[in-house]
């Protein structure tokens, strides 16, 4: 699963924080419990001490001391002295709470004017859970203060030290290809956003001079590629007036003139490719794609009418695009122009528009074109005339992409349909 690094690093921040909380709470109610016994046991002692001195008081004076209590327990013994105290935890029923009640308990053999006496003495621990309960629920909540408190210095904290890359991800994220000159990235005050922005700098700044070298030399491919071409066909054309010429040559300079015009549609469209590709053209401009397709009907006329095309159109919905008015006539008259071009005579054209969508259908004598091959250049089908590049589907597909378009394409019941909608 996808995650934004900030959201992941705190993640792991606060699973690092409840673990050491976790262990650290343990940790503390492990002391508290064991400070609350040590507190009792020497409390016990002193009470031991205590009683010791009382009875060693009484033995003086000639009196035997035997003392029964629920919490003291005093009389002779024929028992070994024991040199230590044994203090344990114990339970003992209570008849006035009905229930067993915990006692923290000292018991030793001690030697009172050479007569052993077994003291016993209680303290009860009925309290005790209640006041670790009210304890734990204190450490609970100055833990869950510290783990707010720390989450929410470390999300300020965290927002302020990502500013400067937030910054740069704004700026690559509106980075066009025409601007890149104008972005900079700049320094900040740590190292290593610094290496990042500086790596950014170089890189723009290298994607625009290629680009610029790029579009530089279209624009001379343009420009150089084009005369020659122009030359070398004006040429032919002279040669194929000659009316000396034997048939052989005649039947070569045609093939070589079809030839040129190929190279130059070819030479045209890679170009437009290249141009598309670099973003050269400005889209600032909403253009009606419904309107385009009309104007473009009139000019297909006469073909629609060689091919006796069963024309049924439906373009009074609007469909507005923001796109340059050059890519717009290219878009539409390559789909329209392939639709009639690949037609069977007498067959259907279906053209319709909405403020979503727009379509082009054709019927043909033709299969579907396998998804693989649908915007693939230098694409030939069987029935394309001589001067055919290929490049018609993958010039729309570009400017598709380029302008947030998507273009469809399915076959059924013998008619080929190219939707362009706006992508989602």
């Amino acid at each position: 699963m996808l995650m934004r690094l900030l959201t992941k690093t705190t993640l792991y921040f606060l699973v690092a924080i409840l673990l050491l909380l976790t262990i650290a709470g343990y940790y503390l109610f492990g002391q508290f419990s064991r400070e609350l016994d040590r507190q009792t046991d020497r409390e016990l002692v002193v009470d031991e001490l205590q009683w010791v001195k009382y009875l060693r008081t009484q033995a003086s004076l000639g009196n035997t001391f035997v003392l029964r209590s629920p919490d003291l327990l005093i009389h002779p013994v024929d028992k070994p002295i024991e040199r230590l105290p044994t203090i344990t935890r114990t339970e003992s029923f209570s008849a006035g709470q009905n229930r067993r009640v915990p006692f923290r308990q000292l018991s030793q053999v001690v030697s009172i004017s050479g007569i052993p006496y077994q003291l016993t003495i209680r303290r009860s621990q009925e309290q005790r859970p209640l006041f670790i309960t009210n304890v734990t629920n204190l450490f609970l909540l100055v833990f869950a203060g510290i783990f707010i408190t720390t989450l929410l210095v470390n999300w300020f904290i965290n927002q302020s030290i990502w500013k400067p890359f937030q910054r740069s991800l704004v700026k690559i994220r509106g980075a066009e290809l025409q601007q890149m000159k104008a972005i900079h990235f700049e320094e900040s005050n740590i190292k290593e956003f610094n290496e990042l922005n500086a790596s950014l700098n170089y890189m723009t700044g290298k994607i625009y001079r290629d680009y610029e070298n790029m579009k530089e030399f279209t624009e001379n491919a343009a420009h150089e590629m084009q005369t020659p071409l122009a030359v070398i066909q004006s040429k032919v054309e002279l040669m194929l007036q000659d009316a000396n010429l034997p048939s052989g040559q005649v039947a070569a300079l045609l093939q070589a003139e079809t030839a040129l015009k190929r190279l130059g549609n070819l030479n045209q469209s890679l170009l437009l490719l290249a141009k598309i590709e670099n973003k050269q053209f400005e889209t600032t401009e909403t253009v009606d794609l419904a309107k385009v397709v009309k104007k473009y009907l009139q000019l297909f006329e006469d073909m629609t009418r060689q091919k006796n095309l069963d024309l049924q159109t439906n373009l009074d919905g609007a469909f507005p695009v923001v796109i340059h008015p050059f890519l717009a006539d290219t878009m539409v008259s390559n789909l329209v122009g392939n639709a009639i071009k690949y037609n069977e005579d007498g067959g259907k054209l279906q053209l319709t528009s909405n403020q979503h969508q727009l379509t082009v259908s054709n019927s043909s004598s033709m299969p579907a074109i396998a998804p693989n091959q649908l915007f693939k250049r230098f694409r030939h089908q069987q029935n394309a005339d001589s001067t055919s590049n290929g490049l018609g589907l993958a010039i729309v597909k570009k400017i598709g992409d380029t302008h947030h378009l998507e273009v469809n394409y399915q076959y059924a019941g013998g008619m080929h349909t190219f939707t362009i909608k706006r992508k989602a």
